[in-house]
């Protein structure tokens, strides 16, 4: 089913009114290509923002309604707010039936689930490409492109010379290129004693802010140009050891 989407021609330009028209939940818009000169447009923003959330608004023949003047086209360019939900810019260009047109055709990937890679070897699907480079005439634009996964095994891939295209479709591609659309990849495990062995770290080898910071006077050898008020202190703690210890060699030798 076509999509179609109202407009009407937008006879002021410029910034200010297009902030004006913005507050007044529009959206400014244009329309060029083909045989015929550029359209200026304004767009009601609520159906437009409900329309983007489909994925077939993008890469679908649209019915651009102007006034009651109807015309095929193809969604090329939205400016969107960097962090409000509200689009600021939309791009629409005509479309001729004879003439082959460039789109990205999203992919569908089905049957991932009942893969050998999957069911029997406990691989997790990769989905390297979301969307593929087609060109073809605009009635033979797919809405999607289907990757059949069934097959795959963990290290094996489907690339895009392998895929099933529509009639009339093909992938844009350079000289040589084959890139890999899916794959189905080996899952990383961690089994409980490398996490165990993980967390058991010992409490010695981890370092704190003493053995970080060692003492510089116990390196230095007590060094008088190094020494300090608490080196006193440790030096007359001392003194009272040694002469009790003069007495006691006294009274051997008595």
């Amino acid at each position: 089913m076509a999509i179609e989407i109202s407009a009407r021609k937008r006879e002021m330009q410029g910034t200010g009114p297009a902030r004006r028209m913005r507050r007044m939940g529009r959206v400014p818009g244009v329309l060029y290509g083909g045989d015929k000169n550029p359209v200026n447009l304004e767009l009601d923003h609520k159906d437009l923002y409900l329309n983007l959330r489909n994925e077939k608004f993008h890469a679908s023949i649209l019915t651009l309604d102007i006034g009651g003047a109807k015309e095929q086209v193809l969604l090329r360019s939205v400016s969107m707010h960097p962090f409000r939900p509200q689009v600021q810019h939309i791009d629409f260009q005509r479309v001729s039936k004879d003439k082959k047109i460039h789109m990205k055709v999203p992919l569908h990937f089905i049957n991932a689930e009942v893969s050998p890679g999957v069911k029997e070897q406990g691989g997790i699907p990769n989905h390297v490409l979301n969307e593929l480079d087609v060109t073809c005439l605009p009635d033979d634009l797919p809405g999607y492109i289907e990757v059949d996964m069934g097959q795959l095994t963990i290290g094996h891939s489907v690339h895009v010379m392998e895929l099933k295209l529509p009639k009339g479709v093909e992938a844009v591609l350079h000289r040589g290129e084959n890139p890999v659309v899916a794959t189905i990849i080996q899952p990383v495990l961690i089994t409980e004693e490398e996490t165990a062995a993980a967390e058991a770290v010992p409490a010695a080898d981890v370092p704190t802010t003493e053995q970080a910071a060692p003492d510089k006077d116990a390196a230095a050898g007590g060094d008088k140009a190094g020494a300090k008020p608490g080196d006193k202190a440790v030096k007359a703690a001392d003194k009272p050891a040694d002469k009790g210890g003069d007495k006691a060699d006294k009274k051997e030798k008595k």
